[in-house]
């Protein structure tokens, strides 16, 4: 068992990044949180306060800045995709040096921007399947009875780490499968609770054919990248998720908030013309959800 101290950034603590921030903390990390100066000046006086039915309430206490000042071991970039490139301003690449990086984001495209972003660090990809939502700055609400992350790197020590935080690790081989095999799941469910504004209950028993049809297609795009994915699989997957569970994005649609369209319908469209395999359901999704967005603001 590690007992080295760690110093971590957190590039967006909001609900997910907030959540691994409180508990590496609490086992005894050092944690700056990077964010806005309303959130900052939150942080540094409150520190970040978790309602979990997991870990139970407890608070953190945390550093905060606007940017990052010193080298740091690891960052945890944590923010929307919408958000991530003006993010990317408070993390000096010649400040962070070669510590090692781990975008919990959705989609697929932002490994090559924080790779050409960060030419000395070690970027490893990572997912996460976690429900935590920030209600306030600093305050969240964790309401799933996991926090499991995937990352696709040789990284013990650093696993180790999270492990003893009381996070569940996995560690991957094939970076490229890893994140396929959230993204097959991701993009069906997040486009078409946009879509129709309601939950995964209602998706699966009003629009199932629409959800087979869109299986299919997003499977066979998956394969053709070189993940072993089913339809029946991610069907199975599917019908055992909690009726009301509704996707992030729909979340952003309901608040008024940019939505994630890109990063996640746009990257199995982008894959799909590069592999030859024709989406039209997928993209028609795509551009109706886009369509709302654009009425919506």
């Amino acid at each position: 068992m590690s007992t080295t101290k760690l110093t971590v950034a957190i590039l967006g603590p909001g609900g997910v990044g907030g959540m691994i921030g409180a508990l590496l903390a609490r086992a005894g990390h050092r944690i700056v949180c990077l964010a806005g100066e309303q959130t900052v000046t939150v942080l540094r006086q409150q520190g970040l306060r978790v309602d979990s039915d997991q870990y139970g309430e407890f608070t953190a206490a945390v550093e905060a800045d606007t940017e990052l000042r010193e080298p740091v071991d690891a960052v945890f970039v944590t923010v929307k995709q919408t958000a991530l490139a003006e993010a990317l301003d408070r993390v000096p690449a010649e400040v962070l040096g070669t510590a090692v990086v781990v975008p919990l984001l959705n989609g697929l495209d932002h490994l090559a921007v924080l790779r050409e972003h960060f030419p000395s660090a070690q970027v490893v990809a990572g997912t996460i399947r976690i429900e935590a939502t920030r209600t306030a700055p600093g305050r969240i609400v964790h309401t799933t009875p996991f926090a499991n992350l995937e990352l696709a790197a040789p990284v013990e020590e650093f696993a180790d780490h999270l492990r003893q935080a009381g996070l569940g690790v996995t560690l991957r081989e094939d970076e490229s499968a890893m994140l396929w095999d959230k993204l097959a799941f991701l993009a069906p469910f997040a486009l078409l609770t946009t879509r129709h504004r309601t939950d995964v209950d209602t998706v699966r028993d009003r629009h199932r054919p629409e959800l087979l049809t869109v299986l299919d297609e997003i499977t066979a795009v998956a394969r053709a990248a070189g993940t072993p994915v089913t339809a029946e699989g991610l069907l199975s997957f599917f019908d055992r998720v909690p009726g009301p569970m509704k996707s992030s994005m729909q979340r952003d649609a309901e608040a008024g908030r940019p939505l994630e369209l890109d990063a996640i319908g746009g990257a199995v469209l982008r894959a799909g013309a590069a592999h030859g395999i024709a989406t039209p359901a997928t993209a028609r999704l795509v551009a109706e959800v886009s369509q709302s967005e654009q009425r919506a603001s």
